[in-house]
């Protein structure tokens, strides 16, 4: 299990650099991330969440017919539809994240994206994504330019979470949490 840092950690707010060896070292880090993902439990889980400032994200979500989405999206470029300009729905539009752990805001994003990435072997590949698929890819894509949804929130959304976040005292770098512990690291 690899430990998932918490918002104030710098990684967190930093664009991430380009993969550039494809090796066992970066098979392990991504296996590593598919079990904490899981264990978390989560849907999606991006490189800086665990500490590595690199340009990638895993994903596993299983959608209304039952098909399974997984893999492993390395250098990913990321096209989206119109984001609606309508408030976000308190339900439908409400998302979470492991950096965040135990809150959710509501958020509107695109209904549908196209994921270019490269694979683990460095194969290019595509992914069209409606709904809650394109919400997990717009997600974790942020995570690689640094960016938390929180920092996407309209305004009374936006405050709600800073308020959170200092009740939680999340705002300072180093803290970090394990699935399956009750507790924070520092």
């Amino acid at each position: 299990m690899l430990p998932i840092r918490i918002t104030g950690d710098s990684v967190l707010h930093t664009p991430s650099a380009a993969v550039t060896g494809f090796d066992q070292e970066l098979r392990s880090l991504a296996n590593d991330m598919v079990d904490t993902m899981l264990a978390a439990p989560g849907v999606g889980l991006a490189a800086p969440q665990v500490g590595v400032p690199l340009r990638m994200f895993v994903y596993r979500w299983v959608d209304d017919d039952l098909l399974t989405w997984q893999g492993v999206a390395v250098n990913p470029t990321l096209w989206q539809s119109p984001i609606p300009v309508s408030e976000p729905d308190e339900d439908e539009d409400s998302e979470g994240c492991l950096s965040l752990p135990g809150e959710r805001f509501p958020l509107r994003r695109a209904s549908s994206v196209r994921l270019s990435a490269v694979d683990l072997q460095g194969q290019p590949f595509e992914v069209d994504a409606d709904g809650w698929l394109a919400r997990i890819f717009q997600h974790e894509y942020d995570h690689l330019d640094g960016i938390l949804y929180v920092d996407r929130l309209g305004a009374a959304h936006a405050k709600a979470a800073a308020k959170a976040i200092k009740r939680r005292n999340w705002a300072e770098p180093g803290l970090s949490w394990v699935p399956g512990e009750d507790h924070l690291e520092d």
